[in-house]
């Protein structure tokens, strides 16, 4: 080596190393401003939030990203509220638009969606706690910006003034025990963040200064302004952030095609059902549908779905069955008359033109019974050759027919369709069989992502026949609930002959939440007997809970002398309920089996001052006032107290060996109803016979 090379390469090494040294300090100060303004950022958002944690909130501050070595999250709120993951961003120059955010020319929205996706990953997590799918929030906030509320997809955008009351404003969602649960899972996932990244250098411990207090983002008055919201905002039922943990992982379970929830009365398949509604709506572009028979029910859903999830109600459509037919014609403009007079008018006039004096007319079956015939079994089904109904099971109808009987009765829906084409109307089976055909002949699958059934076991074949062709069997479309021991209207039919199978697709919920154990007890006895045709195609018996937690004062049940003796215990009885109990009138549901029992119980009550709402006006906004109306009118709901208002002692004296298959067939439909009615009640249940 030539004099002086050594201490040559020497130098150049140390100068490399210095330039080394001097780019990683660079790096070093870049990185440790991002920290500093990380820092300042997160520290203004822990200071915004702190106000919550005299209302029941904890705050996990700096927490590692599950899954992650370094990754950390800046705050997880853990409240009455539900749960925040709070990510603090200080970007100047964003906008949002079109469900993007921009940081001036740079689209950021990737950075949020990682964020979301750690929200979809612990609602999953906290599924097995209970907590419902639709309470993890993804919480973005933007440092030193105030007056926002925004969404980027599933992510909230607020400013660092906003996040305060935007969380306050939730209210109470869960009770401290839940609270508690779900904070403990939260500490399981949410771990404490590990040592930093080891410094490849070592230098003297600098001198640090002494820290400054952080300067408050909101004055006192706005503080308490903030948290007045979230303690005067409506609690929410337990249901609706707090499930069991079963029925959470069935609200967020994805399906490959159709798929039914099923399970007895009181087991929360209509809680379920919304909150699965919610959770698509989350999960998927498009609108969800949710829809059933019942005219009057769809509004009160939508009331629930606004307290759980005002963040997707939007998003999800509420109509019954009926009402979905009719826009889907008027939209494509398809003529069809509906006319309730004229309806009648043609029904008359084909029944004296065919059955009246035939051997269908006879003193065991009234002309209701064969109204039913041809508009569930014949209409329901669609059929339109006489071939079709010659050899038909007609599940769910005990009276069996002959050849000589099923042709009167295919005459009879022969002259009642031309008696209809004759005045220009149709019926509603037709509006139905109208929508289908339309939807059959030009598909409209991009209409709602999603569709759910509640009290499926109501519709008719050619209902959901109509309902499955907007979704077909892509994975999750369609979900029907219901359970076929409250099944209340005739026409029975088969998932096949609608051309659906749920076939590895179904999951029973088998524990009553709502019921006490002593009120399930006393409804069950009206249907120990009762055998169904179920939807999927066998005979079966109702599902019975595997669990009734709840236990509570014994049934009453008493014999009154009369109607007027009926109706003054009724009036009493509410009384009694609301004074003695601690009930609200809005807690109390007035049930009966025809419309007569109904406006009887309505004018009793109202001339003793007692107020009442018709269940047929009612829309879920909660007001108190007794609900009276029929059980049919019932389905879906639940109220602490039911008065059942119009039973007679005979109906369940009734010996089955001595009943003809009409008369069967009439009592079990009866049984179910009461059932039904019974079986709305959460804590106390009255039953008046005479």
């Amino acid at each position: 080596m030539a004099a002086g090379d050594s201490a040559a390469q020497e130098a150049s090494r140390q100068l490399a190393l210095a330039a080394a040294h001097e780019k990683a300090a660079v790096d070093a100060r870049a990185t440790a401003s991002r920290y500093g303004v990380a820092s300042a950022t997160e520290q203004r958002t822990a200071a915004a939030l702190a106000p919550l944690a005299a209302a029941g909130y904890h705050l996990l501050a700096d927490r590692q990203w599950p899954g992650s070595r370094r990754a950390q999250v800046d705050m997880v709120v853990v409240g009455p509220g539900g749960v925040f993951i709070v990510d603090t961003k200080a970007w100047a120059d964003v906008t949002i638009a079109g469900d993007r955010i921009h940081r001036g020319q740079e689209d950021v929205t990737d950075d949020l969606m990682t964020l979301a996706d750690l929200a979809y990953r612990t609602e999953a997590e906290l599924a097995e706690v209970g907590l419902a799918p639709g309470e993890v929030h993804a919480v973005a906030v933007l440092a030193g910006r105030s007056g926002v509320d925004e969404r980027v997809g599933p992510v909230h955008v607020m400013g660092d003034r906003d996040v305060l009351r935007q969380i306050a404003r939730r209210g109470s969602r869960l009770g401290p025990r839940q609270v508690d649960a779900v904070l403990a899972r939260c500490l399981e996932w949410f771990t404490h963040v590990g040592a930093p990244a080891p410094v490849s250098t070592t230098l003297p411990e600098p001198v640090l200064p002494a820290p400054r207090g952080p300067v408050p983002l909101l004055s006192d008055a706005e503080v308490q302004q903030a948290m007045l919201e979230g303690l005067m905002a409506e609690p929410v039922e337990e249901w609706m952030a707090f499930l069991h943990p079963a029925q959470a992982r069935i609200v967020r379970r994805s399906y490959n095609g159709p798929a039914r929830i099923r399970g007895a009365a009181g087991t929360g398949k209509t809680v379920v059902g919304l909150h699965r509604a919610a959770y698509l709506a989350r999960t998927r572009q498009g609108k969800v549908l949710v829809t059933t028979y019942i005219r009057t029910l769809p509004d009160v859903l939508r009331q629930l779905l606004t307290r759980l999830a005002p963040d997707v109600v939007d998003r999800v459509e509420f109509a019954g069955v009926h009402e979905t037919a009719k826009r889907i014609l008027d939209e494509r403009g398809v003529s069809h008359r509906i006319d309730g007079r004229q309806i009648a008018s043609a029904w008359t006039a084909a029944w004296g033109k065919v059955a009246g004096g035939s051997i269908i007319d006879t003193d065991r079956h009234e002309q209701e019974y064969w109204h039913d015939e041809v508009s569930y079994v014949i209409k329901g089904r669609g059929l339109t050759r006489w071939e079709q109904y010659a050899d038909l099971p007609r599940l769910g109808r005990r009276h069996r027919l002959g050849p000589q009987q099923r042709r009167v009765v295919w005459n009879l829906y022969e002259a009642y369709e031309a008696e209809l084409r004759d005045r220009g109307v149709h019926d509603f089976a037709d509006q139905i069989a109208l929508a289908e055909a339309e939807l059959r002949r030009e598909p409209s699958t991009d209409r709602y992502t999603a569709v759910v059934v509640d009290e499926a076991q109501d519709l008719t074949c050619m209902m959901i026949r109509m309902l499955h062709a907007f979704v077909g069997d892509v994975p999750d479309g369609l979900t029907l609930i219901g359970d076929g021991q409250q099944t209340i209207y005739p026409g029975g039919f088969t998932l096949a002959e609608a051309g659906v199978s749920v076939a590895g697709r179904g999951t029973v919920l088998d524990v009553n939440y709502r019921n006490t154990r002593e009120i399930l007890q006393f409804a069950s006895l009206l249907v120990k007997d009762d055998v169904f045709a179920d939807i999927e195609g066998a005979s079966a018996r109702g599902d019975r809970p595997t669990q009734v937690p709840r236990t509570g004062p014994k049934p009453v049940y008493v014999r009154c002398a009369g109607e007027a003796d009926r109706q003054r215990r009724m009036v009493q009885r509410v009384h009694e309920v609301v004074a003695e109990v601690g009930t609200n009138f809005g807690d109390v549901g007035v049930l009966s089996l025809s419309r007569r029992g109904m406006e009887a119980a309505t004018e009793a009550l109202k001339k003793a001052g007692v107020p009442v709402v018709n269940l047929e006006k009612y829309d879920g906004v909660p007001v108190n006032r007794v609900k009276v109306g029929t059980i049919k009118r019932a389905k879906g709901l639940e109220f602490k107290q039911v008065l059942v208002v119009d039973l007679y002692a005979s109906w369940v004296m009734e010996k089955l060996d001595e009943l003809d298959d009409v008369d069967r067939e009439r009592r079990d439909f009866r049984m179910r109803e009461l059932y039904v009615a019974m079986t709305r009640a959460r804590d106390g249940l009255w039953v008046a016979s005479i």
